[in-house]
């Protein structure tokens, strides 16, 4: 869709409001909206935003970052790609945004979109797309009279109970979902009593990082009609299973080469059915991880879900069908083998800004395509199950234990923070420090219902 196909369908449907919403450095989706009156201008010049609001973290306070105060703007510059009209509130649409700079009109160097664009790029210089998509994990809850949060029922995980006790809530999501242009491949109800998973077709990366927004923004949507919310949040029960985004991606050749048609992951000769390729990014990601793992799972409610035996990932391992590895490769479709291999990590949830948790994932594997750095051996047990010993014979080290961990990580790692930029990766720094300070003396309850309603 071009900005002149906008126009005429925000006519058509008669929209009064068109939002501009872009993820923060936070992992909040934010954003301004105009009415369809000024939305031809707007478009063209977009919206301006405080400085200010790249520095602003997940709990509403403001980061020390400078140039990052009162005085500046930049400018929410819409893309018309991915405009939708929004089934679940009257009258109203959005499209996703670019940051540009005030100054210059140009991307501005603290966009995470712009970041997940340039790693793009970097990628098909190498020859290689990616194709991703997330499985999405939440809850559905209701609020007591008291202010507290309570599953939206106690079903069991898959059954049949749970497929019924919200299946008209689903019905209404996937409907959604369905007029957005997002095809949903599965559904189910999930370990935790009201926990809801949907998979969604995979798509390019930037397409793919914006469906994360999408389903978000239309899970929530529709459950606030039945009077219930969804939360994204990685622990929003302290004692219930954890709910992820864990990113399915696959490499192929960039548009135009010779491979351009063809699964790069995939060898019928290689062990596994992987090839050396696919080895030297799982190698890459694995040698990055302690530090993108500050970009995948981005809040301190995060590493209460990365525990040994909960299937979340809590080392930095991979394996075949391994649930306990950072990375799983799993099997592939009967029959479509070479179009269906893909790699799966499992260390993300959805606090973590999608744009900029595919970027590092692109940055982390191309580096180990480049290095040609070697996984080593795949763990075909629970890395949990180990000694201590055992596990750094293997050399399988434990994932940071805390965002504060990661973060140190990601400073230490000038792959990933030349990849960020200065200025994205200062003022992401400061706003991941920020939360950590204001949630390192609440107890997990207290935490937990933080996250449950920003996420």
């Amino acid at each position: 869709m071009d900005r002149e196909a906008v126009l005429q369908r925000a006519e058509v449907v008669n929209l009064r409001l068109i939002r501009f919403l872009y993820c923060d450095n936070g992992g909040i989706i934010r954003g301004k909206a105009t009415h369809r009156n000024g939305l031809k201008n707007r478009m063209e010049e977009g919206i301006g935003q405080s400085l200010a609001m790249q520095a602003f973290a997940g709990v509403d306070a403001l980061a020390p970052v400078p140039g990052m105060g009162p005085v500046g703007e930049f400018r929410l510059v819409p893309d018309p790609e991915t405009f939708t009209v929004l089934p679940y509130v009257p009258h109203t649409g959005m499209m996703l945004c670019d940051l540009y700079s005030q100054q210059d009109r140009q991307p501005w160097g603290a966009c995470p979109r712009t970041f997940l664009k340039r790693m793009i790029a970097a990628a098909e210089e190498m020859g290689f797309a990616m194709q991703a998509t997330v499985e999405h994990e939440f809850y559905l809850a209701r609020e007591t009279d008291d202010g507290k949060y309570v599953p939206f029922d106690q079903s069991l995980c898959y059954s049949s109970i749970g497929f019924d006790s919200s299946a008209a809530i689903i019905d209404d999501i996937v409907a959604t979902l369905e007029s957005e242009g997002i095809q949903v491949e599965q559904f189910m109800p999930e370990l935790g009593p009201g926990q809801q998973e949907i998979s969604i077709h995979h798509a390019d990366a930037l397409r793919a990082a914006d469906n994360v927004i999408f389903v978000r923004e239309a899970v929530r949507g529709v459950a606030r009609q039945h009077g219930v919310i969804a939360s994204f949040a990685a622990k929003p029960f302290p004692d219930q299973a954890g709910s992820g985004a864990h990113i399915h991606f696959s490499l192929w050749g960039a548009s135009g080469s010779a491979d351009a048609e063809h699964n790069l992951l995939y060898d019928p000769q290689g062990r596994g059915g992987i090839s050396q390729l696919g080895y030297y990014f799982i190698g890459g990601v694995l040698a990055h991880l302690p530090a993108l793992l500050a970009l995948t799972c981005a809040s301190p409610n995060s590493y209460r879900r990365l525990l040994p035996h909960f299937w979340s990932s809590a080392y930095v391992a991979y394996g075949f069908d391994n649930r306990e590895g950072a990375i799983r490769i799993p099997s592939p479709f009967w029959g479509r083998e070479a179009e269906s291999t893909n790699f799966e990590l499992k260390p993300a949830d959805h606090s973590g800004n999608p744009y900029l948790a595919f970027g590092g994932l692109i940055a982390a594997g191309l580096d180990g395509i480049r290095r040609q750095t070697l996984p080593g051996e795949p763990i075909d047990v629970d890395p949990g199950n180990l000694s201590d010993t055992e596990r750094q014979q293997r050399g399988i080290q434990r994932l940071p234990t805390s965002l504060g961990q990661a973060l140190d990580a990601l400073e230490q790692d000038t792959v990933l923070t030349d990849a960020l930029g200065p200025l994205l990766a200062t003022a992401y720094l400061a706003v991941k420090r920020l939360e950590c300070q204001h949630f390192a003396d609440l107890s997990a309850d207290e935490e937990a219902r933080q996250h449950i309603y920003k996420y």
